[in-house]
């Protein structure tokens, strides 16, 4: 005879399925807002981390050349524009060349991630040749940088040999240190904003060239 106690199985009922499914429903709409600000905060430690890669090449290359009565135009810099059709881009690079016109692929830093330059212009965020990393606008939607204060509508910025940072150094004729961003200047300030509408802001302290997202003093 067949114990039909030892056969029974325990199951859920009709009435629990529809409540778990209610619940999870209102727990994935209570998470809905927090991916977007988590979109927000990825996109800013990105960005923070791009600077302080920036500045960590300026520490360990130094581009200071006392015969080249132009060498600050070669500082490490990182810059931001606009990608053809919207959304944003960064690049990291030296004018190594000294030209003074910016610097091109061939003087970009590479990617630790990948190993692919840091390098993109306007006419090529679609390529499949592009480092994806640098598209900020595909990656985060980012759409816009306003630069403020000591790098007031500027979309780049610069460090020399002791991590300080530098604007205006690209037309420097002299090295008399005259794009050197001082105290009197004050902080340098990149508000990005993302297509969703939200927005952050990137400290760079004038002198030390310490950088940190406002609102996030320990980041």
């Amino acid at each position: 005879m067949i114990d039909k106690k030892q056969n029974s199985r325990p199951a859920f009922t009709m009435i629990e399925l529809v409540f778990v499914i209610v619940v999870l429903g209102i727990l994935a709409a209570m998470a809905m807002p927090r991916l977007e600000r988590d979109l927000s905060q990825e996109a800013a430690d990105d960005i923070l981390s791009q600077i302080r890669y920036t500045q960590h090449l300026a520490l360990v290359d130094d581009m200071h050349e006392f015969d080249d009565p132009q060498w600050q135009r070669k500082f490490w810099r990182i810059d931001f524009n606009a990608c053809n059709g919207g959304g944003l881009y960064f690049r990291i690079g030296s004018d190594s060349d000294n030209t003074g016109n910016g610097f091109l692929e061939t003087e970009a830093a590479y990617d630790p991630l990948n190993g692919k330059s840091l390098f993109a212009i306007n006419t090529t965020c679609n390529n499949s040749t592009t480092n994806p990393n640098v598209l900020l606008g595909k990656k985060y939607g980012v759409n816009s940088v306003a630069g403020r204060g000591g790098c007031n509508g500027l979309r780049y910025i610069g460090f020399d040999h002791l991590g300080r940072p530098h604007t205006g150094f690209q037309n420097s004729a002299i090295p008399n240190y005259a794009s050197y961003m001082k105290d009197t200047h004050g902080a340098c300030h990149f508000k990005f904003t993302l297509d969703n509408g939200k927005s952050f802001t990137i400290e760079i302290a004038p002198e030390t060239g310490y950088a940190h997202i406002v609102t996030q003093n320990n980041s």
